[in-house]
């Protein structure tokens, strides 16, 4: 299609009158006058192109159902144009006032088409007198025309004048029953459309976003040749960009409904900025546009190829509108840097966060002894002083659940702070951990906020966060704070690949069993039974409640392990070894277990 330069001139007497109107409707109106000159442009194209005498059968065809979409598509802009414009008749109108035979939008289609005939004509003046000698004639129509048009204004304004109704009830061989704008699937939740220049990293993003993400990856070349084969079009790229946007959407929406677990999919790779503007409007913000934007010694280094053979893919992209997708991406990734960087920003476009309720609790109520309630209310004040660079601090695991045990239980925490906070954290840190000396041992989680919003989470911690947002309290919240939202899917994978290294764990712990590794022992079977249990859709809290339910899971025998309550107490008094058998006979009977599920 060629690119038609000339642009639409607005007569002054409109011009004035559309100035009047809000900003929003302004927008409104100039996009779909410049999509319907746009439209006659490549109307007129296609209609020299199926004149050609060396066209195919399926050409003439493709090119028949081209015009046709095509006038379709200038009625619908011509339609959303005198929704707007037919306001200018909104005042009191003379009840005689004559009507005019055509609405606006119609005389500024006439103005569209008669623009781009005085283009083609100049275009071939210096080898057609006829049409040389016509030119004159031309420009004379169109001043006519836009005199006339700014006098209609005129008039309109005055209440001298009444347009008929602009609805146009064009069908083009379809039912007016079907003839409706396609609209996305309810199952298609989510598209990101990847473009940029080549090299650029599209199809590193996007396989990224389908291993961490489990999105549906596509290729709108395929989405466009399954729609050409479903509908026989021999080429699709000959299509008006509506006519594609609707194709690919109508694909999209077939993906969606076929696969309606997927939540997420990724289409690349975007080469023409026409289309994917089109397929945008119909989607809206279940559409994002994202454009990998690198310079280009950066990426002729990453081809290993040489730079003619970049700037020639760079050239082919760019004639159908490459380069100009910046302009409409929801987010522009500069993809110069590190793979790092990308996948960060990538997680927080898949995955944004969002500001989280939270329930904020003070550390004595959390059913802890007087002293490390005390020390850690001592340790959030010190948190607080440094401002909002704490986002957030929290104590997980057993205090959350109500089954913390002094002498026995570790204090979990985690602290959410920038990086330039560390510092100060470290100090409060060092502080809590000698206020606790002989109490009980501290484990911080330190984390930034970027690295939360990159999810670059261990198991562990994506737990923590899930126990978060489903109500367990924290010590502390900056207003505002961000988290990314956990999901039970995620959980669940998580427990999948963390099961195996708890269980090594659990070997070589079991392998010098010692009345001293009663603890670990004990934590890592209630931890391996957790993970086994998520890994049957069920969720526990609390020791005694996981190994119970731990128990009854297809094959394994029943544990007879003691409650906490009697381990933690034989911890403390020093009485392990009784303790340590029930433990290491129940890990004995779990790894044996284990052992035989992987091996079927």
């Amino acid at each position: 299609m060629t690119p038609h330069t000339t642009p639409l001139v607005i007569p002054p007497g409109l011009a004035r009158a559309i100035a009047t109107l809000a900003e929003k409707d302004r927008r409104r109106l100039d996009d779909a006058v410049t999509r319907l000159h746009t439209v006659n442009g490549l109307l007129w194209d296609a209609e020299d192109r199926v004149r050609g005498t060396a066209l195919t059968t399926a050409q003439v065809t493709d090119c028949k159902r081209e015009i046709d979409q095509l006038n379709a598509e200038r009625n619908q802009l011509a339609e959303r144009a005198d929704e707007i414009l037919s306001t200018f008749a909104g005042g009191p109108t003379r009840p005689d006032a004559p009507l005019h035979t055509e609405t606006l939008a119609s005389v500024l289609d006439r103005l569209s088409v008669l623009t781009l005939r005085i283009w083609h004509s100049e275009r071939v003046s210096d080898r057609a007198e006829l049409t040389r000698r016509r030119i004159p004639a031309l420009h004379r129509q169109r001043e006519e025309l836009c005199a006339g048009l700014d006098a209609l204004i005129h008039d309109l304004l005055a209440g001298n004048r009444r347009l008929p109704v602009p609805a146009r009830y064009k069908l083009y061989g379809q039912d007016e029953a079907v003839a409706l704008e396609i609209q996305p699937s309810p199952r298609l939740q989510r598209v990101l459309a990847f473009g940029g220049l080549s090299e650029c990293g599209k199809s590193t993003s996007a396989e990224f976003v389908r291993d961490t993400c489990g999105a549906q990856r596509l290729k709108i070349g395929f989405l466009l040749r399954q729609a050409a084969l479903r509908r026989g079009l021999a080429d699709p790229y000959a299509l008006s960009a509506r006519r594609q946007a609707e194709l690919l959407l109508d694909e999209l929406n077939r993906f969606a409904e076929g696969n309606p677990g997927t939540r997420l999919f990724t289409i690349e790779s975007v080469h023409d900025d026409a289309s994917i503007a089109e397929l945008k409007q119909l989607m809206g913000e279940k559409l994002q546009i994202v454009f990998l934007d690198v310079a280009f010694g950066v990426r002729v280094a990453r081809s290993g190829t040489a730079p003619q053979a970049v700037a020639a893919k760079d050239e082919v992209k760019m004639s159908r509108g490459a380069h100009q997708v910046a302009a409409l991406a929801d987010h522009v990734i500069d993809n110069s840097g590190s793979i790092t960087t990308l996948r960060a920003q990538l997680r927080r476009i898949t995955a944004p966060p969002a500001p989280s309720a939270l329930r904020v609790a003070t550390p004595y109520g959390l059913g802890l002894p007087a002293d490390v309630a005390s020390a850690t209310a001592d340790f959030v004040d010190a948190l607080r002083a440094n401002g909002h660079g704490v986002r957030l601090a929290a104590l997980t695991g057993s205090p959350g659940e109500g089954t913390w045990f002094s002498g026995w239980s570790d204090l979990d925490l985690l602290v959410v702070a920038d990086h330039e906070a560390t510092p100060q954290v470290h100090t409060a840190l060092a502080d809590y951990r000698s206020s606790l000396e002989g109490v009980t041992s501290l484990g911080p989680s330190l984390i930034t906020p970027g690295e939360l919003t990159a999810r670059h989470l261990t198991p562990r911690l994506a737990f923590a966060l899930y126990q978060l947002q489903q109500g367990h309290p924290v010590l502390h919240a900056a207003p505002g704070v961000e988290l990314p939202s956990i999901t039970r899917a995620e959980l669940d994978l998580a427990a999948v690949r963390e099961l195996p290294q708890v269980i090594l764990t659990m070997r070589r712990l079991r392998a010098s069993a010692e009345a001293n590794a009663l603890r670990p022992l004990y934590k890592h079977l209630v931890l391996a039974c957790r993970l086994l249990l998520r890994e049957h859709n069920q969720w526990e809290t609390g020791p005694d409640r996981i190994l119970a339910a731990a128990s009854v899971m297809p094959g394994l025998p029943a544990f007879r392990v003691p409650p906490l309550a009697d381990i933690s107490a034989a911890w403390r008094d020093g009485d392990r070894e009784k303790a340590l058998k029930p433990v290491t006979i129940a890990i004995d009977c779990l790894l044996d277990w284990y052992a035989t599920q992987v091996a079927a």
